[in-house]
């Protein structure tokens, strides 16, 4: 009898509907359906074949994400090419920028779009602009509800301070940290439990001052601290992260302990970093309540 009671406090205690939820991030480097020579492309761009959206296609299901942060993404058309349309919703940003940061989840998810944080680009009318974040509610099964951000912040400042920079990306990553900041403190005052993840282009040292600034507003964890980055290394040393997942409020409390995994492809030649991409996906796994 008593072990009876036993078993039934244990299956209150982790209610039957709990949803496990694997999020991934994904910068796919120009990843797009325009031809080469496209004036929106770089010249010496290499657009990919059929063979190349094949093996990202592959990649993508073995991936089995349930829900996708992608970047460098020109839009829905580019991001079915690599996610099936019919297991696959996609969102991006209202803009035209071909390196878009958006989401991929899966159909039969509960997901509310919310406004493009359009802030985040800083220099929208120029013709590469800074992009806006992409900004979705994720519905769990049992009520409990998770802000997710998609970004791709600017480049060129990966270790230099952006409290005193010196340079003009320095200067601009500090005012994409104020506004990401801003959109967290936002995130507290609603209590809401939230993930940002994306293409930061920061390694985040011991020494760095954008990690505490977004900190400062609410604490956060990072599922890629103590970790190291072996995507496309040749001599087998990882090196620091610049795509990160920060997970605020409970959403802290849902990470599955040692879920934290790097996905890395098969191929070695480094020539095949232009047609598959220079970011590999990191993915961590959440248990809603």
């Amino acid at each position: 009898m008593r072990a009876l009671i036993l078993l039934a406090l244990l299956l209150m205690a982790v209610p039957a509907w709990a949803q496990e939820i694997k999020l991934t991030t994904w910068n796919i480097a120009w990843l797009t359906t325009k031809p080469a020579g496209h004036p929106d492309l770089p010249r010496d761009l290499t657009t990919r074949t059929e063979q190349d959206f094949a093996r990202l296609r592959t990649y993508a299901e073995r991936l089995a994400a349930d829900v996708i942060a992608l970047q460098e993404v020109d839009g829905p058309l580019a991001a079915a090419r690599v996610f099936d349309a019919t297991a696959y919703d996609f969102h991006f940003p209202a803009e035209s920028d071909v390196q878009r940061a958006g989401f991929a989840w899966r159909k039969g998810l509960h997901v509310t779009r919310n406004p493009d944080l359009m802030a985040l680009d800083l220099r929208p009318t120029a013709r590469r602009s800074l992009r806006r974040g992409a900004d979705i509610t994720l519905h769990g099964a049992n009520g409990a509800r998770l802000r997710l951000l998609s970004i791709h912040l600017d480049g060129g400042c990966s270790q230099g301070s952006i409290r005193q920079p010196n340079s003009s990306d320095c200067q601009s990553l500090g005012q994409q940290a104020q506004i990401l900041a801003e959109w967290i403190t936002e995130r507290r005052r609603e209590n809401m439990p939230f993930v940002i993840l994306g293409d930061f282009n920061r390694r985040f040292s011991r020494d760095d001052d954008m990690l505490p600034l977004l900190n400062a507003t609410s604490p956060m964890r990072r599922a890629t601290e103590g970790f190291s980055n072996p995507c496309w290394s040749r001599d087998g040393q990882g090196r620091p992260f610049i795509d990160h997942i920060l997970l605020g409020l409970r959403a802290a409390d849902w990470l599955i302990k040692d879920s934290f995994r790097i996905f890395s492809y098969g191929e070695r030649d480094p020539a095949l970093r232009d047609v598959i991409s220079d970011h590999c996906p990191i993915s961590v796994r959440l248990q809603l309540p």
